[in-house]
């Protein structure tokens, strides 16, 4: 019904700040198709646009969620889990599809360390939100960042990457954590950071974020997350943080709380790597920090 009601509409037809008029089909609002990155078409996005915001004529106030898929690419399902969120504060979903099989054919991790084959996924994603940024006149200057699994390998390490750029990020059972030391070299460590990414580390930049770590207290499972020799991504000291999940981010947050960043942490009971039920704890958490008591959210 809802659909059909803004194809009856055909146009949506709202002022932008500077008086110019913004079109928009229906198929620009509500629950969008894939959307090709204009910086790079072999990746895409969908959104999640609150209907609310183009009828009241406020986009201009909407705030930019990112939200990361796993290894299993499923970016629309991840976007679905945050839409009661996107209706309650009046944000912008934005799900990112990093295809497997760039490049390398068999590679799935390509998005998770950052850099893969000449492709840095963090520039990436920032040329994501200014796309949307400047087609629908939000604020695109911070944003919040969800994760899941391979998703918060890329979240948390946006952290350091760019903090400036961030409010608020939340990172769901990461399988393989960057520690902020300075001793180890990435992608264990940040030691070479500046070096290879061309980005020095602004610590006090990343203290003004709200940081939520989460992970299913049976996320037990470790054999997608334990780095062998001769595997891309193996290098010494590759397990150290932890033989599952649950160390590990553990060993994150340890690490980031050391460093006086602003972290929460919650270990979910009965729950093994399933995102839904920790993209559910993200919520409260974004509720929290992004402005509405979490209590006020619990019925969206």
């Amino acid at each position: 019904m809802a659909r059909r009601k803004w194809i009856e509409m055909l146009i949506m037809i709202v002022g932008t700040e500077k008086g110019a008029v913004q079109e928009f089909s229906p198929y620009d609002v509500g629950r969008t198709g894939a959307i090709a990155c204009q910086a790079d078409q072999r990746f895409s996005y969908c959104l999640y646009v609150p209907p609310v915001l183009v009828e009241r004529g406020q986009l201009s106030t909407a705030r930019i969620l990112v939200a990361i898929h796993g290894t299993g690419r499923g970016n629309h399902v991840v976007r679905d889990l945050f839409v009661p969120l996107a209706d309650r504060l009046g944000l912008i979903v934005l799900a990112p599809l990093f295809p497997s099989g760039i490049v390398d054919p068999d590679d799935r991790d390509n998005y998770k360390y950052v850099e893969f084959e000449g492709i840095r996924f963090d520039t990436l994603l920032l040329s994501m939100v200014e796309e949307v940024g400047r087609k629908y006149g939000a604020g695109a200057d911070r944003f919040a960042i969800f994760g899941f699994s391979g998703g918060a390998h890329l979240a948390h390490r946006m952290i350091y990457l760019h903090p400036g750029r961030l409010t608020a990020v939340s990172a769901c059972s990461p399988g393989s954590p960057t520690l902020l030391d300075t001793n180890r070299d990435w992608w264990i460590g940040i030691a070479d950071i500046e070096d290879r990414f061309g980005t020095p580390i602004d610590i006090e930049a990343m203290r003004r974020i709200a940081i939520h770590l989460a992970v299913g207290e049976d996320d037990l499972d470790a054999s997608e997350i334990i780095h062998a020799p001769g595997r891309r991504h193996w290098m010494p000291g590759a397990n150290d943080s932890g033989a599952t999940r649950v160390e590990r981010l553990r060993t994150l947050s340890e690490n980031l709380v050391a460093n006086r960043l602003d972290v929460k942490t919650e270990t979910l009971p009965g729950v093994a790597h399933d995102c839904a039920p920790l993209a559910a704890l993200a919520s409260a958490f974004f509720c929290e920090k992004l402005g509405v008591a979490a209590q006020e959210c619990s019925n969206a």
